[in-house]
């Protein structure tokens, strides 16, 4: 168990390595050479062409001969957060700002409680000595815990009435919170530019016909039950590529999707030719006496020599005639075709409806979701059948059980580490080397926390799989149900199953020489004391880990490693770049921790909640400069993820609850337990009405604010071509690449050949002898709309 000692080493241990990673940072940051790696966002926004050179010298393109920068190195730090919220929301993003308003969160939410905390319950926790009569394995730091106050005593009305401020005080910040980031997002999809999104429903689980195919039947669908504002669709197949089609109805983009998997396997093939070319190319134009040559054979080692440019300009020219040939194979097959689509509509408001709104008799089928944005869309998973999404997440769910469970093991082997009287009878041959002080410290202090980190490396991996499987259309939704499982994970194993694990190792002496009622009352007792342990865990992942955040060595070493060897053309440069995300689906549950701890452990073990506090001002201070300089986000979800994070909060609350009640049953305060029971039910109230209150702004698109943004819009721009702003928005990014040029050339000719005349009633067509019984006829869109108006 660790003592304020192995604290005090694990602590110094931490500080230093931060410190160490900040000053590595301010020396590399600054220097040229390291400008892609630490301003990469400024480059990808093209508002930064090359490092920021002093002097004209060779050597300074390369260091930073600059000796009065090097005074400054930490100038970075106030310039992270000087930029305002409005500026870093237009810079970077809704969903970078309010990412970083969950720091600030914790800080509304445990300054406060922290200072109350410590004033109050230290004084009252430390004035006994209950563990020193108790036989049970204590820490000197554990004597600032509820366990050091005597069973009966009247002193557990202070932690009561302290769990009842806490409660509310964070109850008053959560929905001070979540009424602000409901305003800024209905602000930014008021005042956001126009985006295809807004425009665009999903459909899914349109039923067969066999009179029609599936674009057919939503073309007829729409254009009767929606006539006056829907304006396009685009149908999915089984693995996503599009294919543009001549449509037949006036106001209509009919894409089709098809198969893509040997297309894809062309394009990327072409890419790579395509910058060897403009390598040759390149180096030709700085050389023109002389063209460059290579050998054909293997790595270019051996082979006959020939013209670089030649050579590669004849394999683009094939593989051009082949990813067209391949787009003729696939735009033959439509078998493939998926009973979903992607429908666009003239406004806002119509899309709204359509989204609000039942669109059959049978509730199972055309159902409607708000379409992800464009750069949100997982198109892999466009492919999967409606119906098997079911069997899928159902699948996921037991193999996450599985893990979940077995993950206990590795959990109960880093409570061993924290337990030196376990190892010493484990292998005594390493007594006296454990037994010095150092070491003995860093064990305790130190290695448990960075072994449970170490353990935690894989997971994500494994979880984004998962989620990946279960069929979600779009990269948020995955990275929110990673993130969802991600913290349930992180409370089943490292917070409940460190608590149950390491109080097994701790007091199993204890528990074997006791009788069996005796053991929930050590428990409860045990419990505050596993707070020496999360102390260490804190200190490594939430303030070395975040220090090496900034750092980026990762991304900086395989930077360095693609620009010496790899890159050969300025593209290949801005893709060697790296930016990453802000990583919501692992951060978010990481912070979730921290705020499941400070709960918990407030009216517990206060000690800790400094510990959390540093976390959450460094952690802004380094994810504010990194959202600024480094991170690109790959999508925009306007901050949809906040509901998550406020019930999170909210769960953490009620398991605090839960916890402290069990804790001082086991303390004999049983005229405690009506009060505490209370605190549940007035939480759970409070997450009602907050979900009443303030979740539909995350989930619905008022009809109000549709209508407005559409009337501003057509009074701003009267001549808004709104189809051809759509019609390529939900193109997949495989068909784009393959030839831009040829594919919008042909999306320009078929919207000048498409005709005046649209089918709104069928004929039949294919597998049914007689005719449809609906008949068939073909009227223009006015008499459409006519026909619709008439009673």
């Amino acid at each position: 168990m660790a003592t304020l000692n192995d604290i005090g080493v694990a602590a110094a241990i931490n500080i230093l390595t931060a410190l160490a990673f900040f000053l590595a940072f301010a020396m590399l940051r600054i220097q040229p050479v390291n400008d892609r790696v630490y301003f990469p966002k400024w480059y990808i926004k093209g508002l930064r062409s090359r490092p920021l050179v002093n002097g004209s010298a060779f050597a300074s393109k390369f260091v930073n001969l600059d000796l009065r920068s090097y005074t400054r190195f930490l100038n970075w730090m106030p310039a992270a957060l000087q930029m305002p919220e409005p500026e870093l929301i237009d810079h970077a993003g809704l969903d970078s700002a309010v990412y970083l308003r969950i720091y600030l969160l914790g800080l509304k939410i445990f300054g406060p409680i922290a200072l109350t905390a410590l004033t109050v319950m230290i004084p009252v926790n430390w004035s006994n000595n209950t563990l020193e009569h108790s036989g049970l394995t204590y820490s000197d730091i554990d004597k600032l815990s509820i366990s050091n106050i005597p069973i009966g005593s009247h002193k557990f009305w202070t932690h009561l009435v302290l769990a009842y401020g806490f409660t509310f005080w964070t109850c008053y910040v959560l929905k001070r919170e979540y009424e602000i980031v409901a305003a800024m997002r209905l602000h930014f999809l008021a005042s956001d530019q126009r985006r295809p999104d807004q425009f665009t429903v999903l459909v899914r689980n349109v039923p067969p016909d066999p009179d029609e195919s599936v674009t057919e039947l939503v073309q007829h669908f729409f254009l009767v039950n929606h006539p006056h504002h829907y304006l396009s669709h685009q149908v999915w197949s089984l693995t996503s590529t599009l294919k543009i089609i001549p449509s037949s109805i006036t106001f209509s983009l009919l894409q089709l999707v098809y198969n893509a998997n040997k297309l894809s396997e062309l394009v990327n093939e072409k890419k790579k030719i395509q910058n060897w070319l403009d390598f040759y190319q390149n180096k030709y134009k700085r050389n023109p006496l002389k063209r460059p040559s290579l050998k054909t054979g293997l790595l270019g080692l051996w082979g006959n020599r020939v013209d670089a440019i030649d050579f590669y300009t004849s394999i683009v020219e094939r593989l051009s005639r082949d990813i067209c040939g391949e787009r003729e194979k696939v735009s033959s097959n439509t078998k493939s075709i998926m009973p979903a689509a992607f429908v666009s509509f003239k406004t806002r408001w119509g899309a709204a409806v359509c989204v609000l709104t039942q669109q059959s008799r049978n509730p199972t089928t055309w159902l409607t979701e708000w379409a992800p944005e464009p750069r949100d869309v997982y198109w892999e998973n466009l492919a999967i059948p409606f119906v098997f999404l079911t069997i899928r997440r159902l699948i996921a769910a037991i193999a996450f059980f599985f893990l979940t469970f077995f993950f206990m093991i590795p959990i109960a082997i880093v409570q061993s580490l924290a337990n030196i009287e376990s190892i010493e009878k484990a292998l005594p041959f390493l007594k006296p080397i454990i037994e010095v002080k150092f070491i003995k410290s860093f064990i305790q202090g130190f290695l448990p926390g960075i072994a449970l980190k170490i353990f935690l490396l894989f997971l994500p991996t494994i979880l984004m799989m998962m989620s990946k499987f279960e069929g979600f259309i779009s990269l948020s939704a995955l990275e929110r149900r990673f993130a969802s499982r991600y913290y349930f994970f992180q409370f089943i194993n490292v917070f409940l199953g460190s608590i149950i694990t390491g109080t097994a190792f701790q007091q199993l002496n204890h528990f074997i020489h006791q009788s069996t009622s005796q053991i929930p009352k050590t428990i409860g007792v045990s419990i505050p004391m596993k707070a020496t342990f999360f102390i260490t865990y804190i200190m490594v992942d939430g303030w070395a880990g975040v220090a090496g955040e900034i750092l980026r060595l990762k991304p900086l070493i395989i930077y360095h490693l693609k620009n010496s060897f790899l890159v050969k053309t300025e593209k290949d440069r801005e893709e060697a770049m790296d930016p990453g995300t802000i990583g919501f689906n692992t951060g978010e549950p990481q912070i979730q921790l921290y705020f499941l701890l400070g709960l918990v452990y407030a009216v517990v073990t206060p000690i800790l909640l400094p510990f959390i506090i540093v976390f959450f001002a460094l952690a802004y201070v380094v994810y504010r400069h990194q959202i600024i300089n480094v991170y690109h986000q790959e999508y925009e979800s306007a901050a949809a993820f906040w509901p998550d994070v406020h019930v999170r909060v909210v769960a953490a609350l009620i398991v605090s609850q839960l916890l402290l009640m069990g804790l001082l049953s086991t303390k004999e305060a049983s005229q405690s337990t009506p009060l505490l029971i209370t605190l549940p039910v007035l939480t759970i109230c409070f997450h009602r009405f907050c979900k009443g209150r303030y979740e539909p702004a995350f989930v619905r698109y008022p009809l109000q604010e549709a209508m407005m943004k559409d009337t501003l819009e057509r009074a701003k721009e009267a001549n808004l071509n709104l189809k051809g702003f759509l019609q390529n928005a939900y193109i997949h990014p495989v068909f784009k690449s393959a030839d831009e040029s040829d594919s919008e050339s042909e999306s320009e000719s078929e919207w000048e050949r498409s005709p005046a005349l649209v089918a709104t009633k069928r004929t039949s067509k294919r597998f049914t002898p007689m005719p449809s019984k609906d008949g068939g006829s073909v009227l223009s869109l006015d008499q459409v709309n006519d026909e619709c108006l008439k009673p």
